[in-house]
């Protein structure tokens, strides 16, 4: 009993190292490594990648009254707007009203939200092509950096990269939490 043990483990031996060698002889040891590698390192980055768990939900919605945002220039989300409200101007707080387009750059503040004490992340964009500015204009700016670089202030012109000059108004989109 015991050689024929001997047999089957020494036939389980030869099929192994047959296995090894052929897969030896078709791949290097490198790639082994860069594919052993890829799973490891793989594996431990999945758990960490972001995903929306929020199901549709917008983390900065909130009731309003009659389900409207104000068009009140003191509202949390405008912090950092430099320009007249589009939704005084045919638009909403969100699109452009018709006749314009938004601008392809934008500028991003980061505004507290008094109902639940979050800093959110609020893209603001021109809307450009219409000559003249609609509405009362808002400027709080709060957090506003110095115009030394485009980019860094909001009192830029956004419309050139439209190739448009004429800002008409402006929109404010919440992005998500600043975290």
């Amino acid at each position: 009993m015991a050689k024929r043990v001997d047999n089957w483990v020494e036939w389980m031996d030869g099929l192994a190292e047959a296995g090894m060698r052929r897969i030896a002889s078709m791949s290097g040891r490198r790639s082994l490594l860069h594919k052993a590698g890829t799973i490891f390192v793989g594996g431990a980055i999945l758990p960490m990648l972001p995903y929306d768990n929020s199901n549709g939900v917008s983390h900065a919605a909130e009731p309003q009254v009659g389900g409207t945002i104000p068009d009140d220039c003191q509202y949390w989300r405008y912090c950092s707007l430099h320009g007249g409200l589009c939704s005084k101007c045919g638009g909403s707080v969100t699109q452009c009203p018709p006749g314009t387009t938004p601008s392809k750059v934008a500028w991003v503040g980061t505004c507290r939200n008094p109902r639940d004490n979050k800093d959110y992340l609020v893209s603001y964009n021109d809307c450009c092509g219409k000559a003249g500015q609609c509405g009362d204009s808002c400027t709080r700016q709060e957090r506003d950096r110095p115009g030394y670089r485009m980019g860094l202030a909001s009192e830029s012109s956004w419309c050139v990269a439209n190739g448009q000059q004429g800002v008409h108004c402006t929109v404010a989109i919440v992005v998500g939490l600043a975290e």
